[in-house]
């Protein structure tokens, strides 16, 4: 992309021209034949000027060089290096650069002096990753004076560098990694994967208390031994994370264990995140869906542990929104774009009855098909309206109206429940493991 450039002269440069015009002005009042002085004053420092443009390091040559990071966790804080290589001559004098982001990136220093040495420059740049989504870096400012200090030439180079920032999966491998872990009760949970399942695995010698109706007659007559036959969870099926990324999910739930505030959605990307590592672990395949008042993002089920970091990746793109919900578009397009049976997981929140009647109609095209998780987020403040203690009249009113709600989010969760939903409804701390432990439930009773 072309970059713009400006010069223009400095406070110094300012100051001696302006200098010139009192003194010109003087000398034409009170000695008219040396007027001339105060005009050549002037002349001089435009001279100076030109001649500090010649002499200062060629615009062309201040080509900047931004190495920042390719991906980023949200809320942390990552280094970016600018370099610019301007090769032999008059070095820069007073370099400075400025980067400048948008709203995903918070950037220190605003401004930072330039460090040069052999025929280059560095500068050094914080970067906080403020909002989960696509932060970018927009425009690279490089500016520096030449070698008399009179003027600034500056150099603007567009940037558009894109840097997806997603939820922090270094939680998700730490738990993975000890899920996994043999010395775990849950990890030897899900590492025993034999005996569970209908495809066959392998044969081993049959001992006493083993299932007499495992035993494999034909070979056991060919290699002179009981020979019994084993299975394991059937792999390779398909499961698809549908996001509501409505305005109710963006509103923030306290972790009431370290008291972390974030929004729905991200703990949703949380959660599913933990259970993609997982299940592509065990050789699922996993996918992405998300909307708001429509559809607006699809990733295909992918399989391999490698596809993780594709699938982090496609997981930044999911933004906020202040839209309502429109679940009969969101649900219907999802089941078009489905074309075998699936493992979905809608994570959503709701309110009000008429949505959630909506809601429950198209969970129920989903269950013809398909196998359906809904995750809810458990209300917190309306559970602590209703235990509170009441002491006035209007505290006893909300808590009535604070009951009435709860019932209302109840009766729909018992309906989905008894349509055939596996229902979540969890707080923020044990979102992650309840999720997680539906899945393998799901697994260890070859329901997908």
């Amino acid at each position: 992309m072309k970059f713009r450039s400006q010069t223009y002269p400095t406070r110094a440069a300012v100051f001696a021209a302006a200098l010139g015009l009192p003194v010109t002005l003087l000398l034409a009042l009170f000695l008219p034949g040396l007027w001339l002085i105060g005009a050549a004053w002037v002349a001089a420092v435009l001279g100076l000027m030109a001649l500090d443009v010649l002499l200062s390091t060629a615009i062309k040559r201040m080509e900047p060089q931004v190495d920042a990071p390719g991906s980023g966790y949200v809320g942390h804080n990552y280094d970016a290096r600018v370099t610019t290589e301007f090769g032999p001559g008059i070095p820069p004098r007073a370099p400075e650069q400025r980067l400048t982001v948008n709203d995903r990136l918070s950037v220190t220093p605003t401004r930072a002096r330039a460090d040069i040495s052999d025929g280059g420059m560095l500068s050094l740049f914080s970067l906080r990753t403020e909002l989960r989504g696509t932060a970018e870096l927009e425009r690279i400012w490089t500016r520096w004076q030449g070698p008399l200090g009179l003027i600034w030439r500056q150099r603007i180079d567009p940037l558009g560098q894109e840097i997806p920032v997603t939820s922090d999966t270094q939680m998700v491998r730490d738990t993975a990694a000890e899920l996994f872990t043999k010395d775990a009760n849950i990890g030897q949970k899900l590492q025993n994967l034999r005996g569970d399942g209908t495809e066959f695995d392998g044969l081993t010698e049959w001992l006493p208390g083993m299932d007499k109706r495992s035993i494999d007659w034909k070979h056991s007559a060919r290699h002179g031994t009981l020979l019994s036959r084993e299975f394991r969870t059937e792999r390779n099926h398909n499961i698809v994370f549908a996001f509501d990324s409505g305005h109710l999910m963006a509103e923030d739930v306290e972790n009431a264990e370290t008291g972390e505030a974030m929004t729905k959605l991200d703990r949703a990307l949380n959660a599913a995140l933990l259970m993609s590592f997982v299940s592509l672990k065990i050789g699922d395949k996993v996918g992405l869906y998300a909307f708001d008042e429509k559809p607006y993002l699809y990733a295909p089920a992918i399989g391999n542990t490698r596809s993780f970091a594709q699938i982090r990746k496609v997981s930044a793109r999911i933004e906020y929104s202040t839209s309502e919900t429109n679940f009969t578009l969101g649900l219907s397009q999802l089941a078009q774009n489905l074309q075998r049976r699936t493992l979905i997981v809608v994570f959503t929140d709701f309110v009000d009855s008429t949505q959630a009647e909506l809601m429950v109609e198209n969970m129920a095209r989903l269950l013809k098909r398909h196998i359906v998780i809904f995750v809810a987020f458990r209300n917190t403040a309306l559970d602590k309206l209703i235990t509170q203690n009441a002491q006035t009249p209007k505290e006893a009113a909300a808590s009535v109206i604070g009951d009435g709600l709860m019932r209302e989010r109840d009766i729909v969760l018992k309906r989905l429940e008894r349509m055939g939903v596996n229902v979540i409804d969890a707080n923020a701390d044990t979102l992650n493991m309840k999720v997680l432990n539906t899945y393998m439930l799901l697994k260890a009773r070859n329901a997908i």
